[in-house]
């Protein structure tokens, strides 16, 4: 019942947002942080320092190889391909039904599977830049760079532009994410266990009546949303649109 009711929701809406956390990119077989055993936060890794840590702005600064070397094995899947999720989400764009999509992934699947406009709050992997000059660098720069990937032009440190614990959100994009679901007659939040914030307070500036969860495990928000469905996300996204 509840895929038809939400099959029928996404044929009478016209301005949907969808917001997704982790569990949008774990059926493309990158690793969430906190599922049991194969989240990031649970599995084995050779450094005496939580994964937390190791993704830290002070870390980051005081031990940048170290940190390259964990976020190059365990936050940068190139080769992932874009689930049912991503494919249907960019369906729903191109069919004018879907206005956004706010991440709070750093994979650019959504892009890959041809969704235009992705607000992406935690950035990219695919975007990076020099700390002293801003020059800009692609993925491959980093990936091939042995140790600290240098400047070509000034020899400053390339970073990644991903938002690190400690860090603050870019405000523009985060406006811009609180504008669409201001303004969302229907919102579908996916994937994403609503308990980091500022990201999962973002629910809260929705005013429709159409708030769509989907999860596997319950969320802070499941009391407040008008259609919960436990199941998988590319799964359940792909079936409500075929419907």
């Amino acid at each position: 019942m509840s895929i038809e009711k939400f099959g029928e929701w996404i044929r009478e809406s016209n301005n949907i947002v969808f917001f997704g956390g982790a569990g949008t990119s774990t059926e493309s077989n990158i690793p969430d942080f906190r599922t049991q055993d194969t989240g990031l936060y649970n599995k084995n890794h050779k450094y005496p320092y939580p994964p937390e840590v190791m993704i830290s702005h002070s870390f980051f600064i005081q031990h940048t190889r170290d940190f390259y070397d964990f976020y190059k094995t365990n936050m940068v899947y190139k080769d992932a391909k874009p689930n049912d999720a991503h494919k249907t989400l960019a369906k729903l764009e191109e069919e004018g039904k879907l206005k956004a999509v706010i991440t709070q992934n750093i994979d650019g699947l959504h892009q890959k599977a041809g969704s235009k406009n992705v607000l992406e709050l935690h950035g990219s992997i695919y975007r990076n830049y020099c700390m002293e000059c801003n020059k800009k660098y692609d993925l491959d720069y980093i990936l091939n760079t042995d140790n600290v990937p240098k400047c070509k032009v000034c020899g400053g440190i390339v970073r990644p532009d991903v938002v690190l614990y400690q860090e603050g959100l870019d405000m523009e994009v985060l406006n811009k994410a609180i504008w669409y679901i201001k303004n969302a007659d229907m919102l579908i939040v996916g994937g994403t266990s609503l308990v980091v914030y500022p990201a999962a307070g973002l629910v809260d500036y929705y005013n429709g009546n159409k708030l769509v969860l989907i999860n596997r495990d319950e969320t802070p928000y499941d009391n407040t949303a008008d259609l919960i469905i436990h199941d998988s996300i590319g799964k359940v996204l792909k079936n409500a649109v075929e419907r």
